[in-house]
């Protein structure tokens, strides 16, 4: 489906969050300079980063694009927000510092908001790249698959409840344009790493549309220094981390009313978090802390072998303990 860009263009905000990537974060900002969409204003915000990321910006001279960096490492959530709060533009994108878009990203999703005023997000395909750009075939067609955008047509999704938050189909850290009126930017911080979920939830909890353009538009780098590889592995803080934001996120979408058909399916979310948390918290030697969300889950789901492994260590010695702790991911 074709539509005609409405002439003067409307301003894009794009956001960059970056941390301690430099090499990657020069090609994220030089495929959103390279866009044949060219209103945009690009905000590259740093979290207090080893080595300050303003001779990179400076290197492109480009007045569209400025950086902001946090005065302390502040976590991944505070500072999308931060960028988020200070943007300008009718439009919003983000795009994680090691990923790239297509030249056309833009060009071929805000039109679509342009054209519709009911719907407030435009997303699109993505391919998985490697830590040298290579596109893995394979897992481009897994994750394609997995979050069931195999047979999804072009078109308009009205309300996209089920589609972003179920299916997790919208994938916004960098496959995706907002309507920036349509999200309360400051509520991201309490979602943490999962601060591009809650955009979508802000996003489709009004009941409004989401345009989904089947092309694949932009690269998601898999690696060993992202935030989900990290997280998934024995990196207890990341575990810690990724397990509280979820759990925030699965509380406030069981309590709010818009989504009680759903209630079910993030009740039992919250029960795999709740034990993602404990055992993170288990790693680092909290025993008593982690036992109370490992007996939440218990009581949720009763029988899962990953929790009662993990509460079982909870009262196993702590040398033989965390032995094991490794394993139970």
């Amino acid at each position: 489906m074709s539509i005609e860009i409405k002439s003067p263009q409307e301003l894009v905000s794009i956001i960059i969050p970056t941390y301690n990537r430099p090499a990657y974060l020069k090609e994220a900002i030089f495929s959103v300079l390279q866009q044949t969409y060219q209103n945009i204003e690009v905000i590259v915000s740093d979290d207090f980063s080893s080595e300050n990321p303003q001779p990179i910006v400076d290197a492109f001279n480009d007045p569209r694009v400025r950086l902001r960096r946090n005065e302390t490492n502040v976590g991944v959530g505070l500072n999308a927000t931060y960028a988020f709060k200070e943007a300008k533009g009718k439009y919003v994108a983000s795009l994680n510092d090691d990923d790239v878009w297509q030249k056309d990203f833009l060009e071929k999703l805000v039109p679509h908001l342009e054209a519709n005023p009911e719907v407030v997000l435009a997303f699109c395909d993505f391919y998985i790249i490697d830590t040298e750009g290579k596109v893995n075939q394979k897992l481009t067609e897994e994750q394609t698959r997995r979050e069931k955008r195999e047979d999804l047509k072009a078109g308009i999704y009205k309300p996209f409840y089920r589609l972003g938050l179920i299916d997790k189909a919208v994938f916004s850290a960098s496959a995706a344009v907002v309507r920036s009126s349509s999200v309360q930017w400051d509520k991201l911080y309490e979602a943490g790493v999962f601060w591009d979920y809650y955009i979508i939830y802000l996003s489709c909890r009004s009941g409004q549309g989401a345009y989904y353009h089947s092309e694949k538009l932009a690269f998601y780098r898999v690696h060993q220094q992202s935030e989900t590889m990290i997280s998934g592995s024995k990196n207890a803080q990341a575990k810690i981390r990724k397990g509280k934001a979820a759990i925030f996120c699965c509380q406030t979408f069981i309590e709010d009313p818009v989504l009680q058909e759903f209630k079910p399916y993030f009740e039992k979310q919250l029960a795999h978090d709740n034990t993602t948390l404990g055992i993170g918290l288990l790693r680092v030697g909290q025993v008593a802390e982690a036992r109370p969300y490992l007996f939440k889950a218990i009581a949720a789901q009763k029988f899962n072998l990953r929790t009662l492994a993990a509460l079982t260590l909870s009262y196993t010695p702590q040398p033989i303990a965390r032995q094991f702790l490794g394993v139970a991911k």
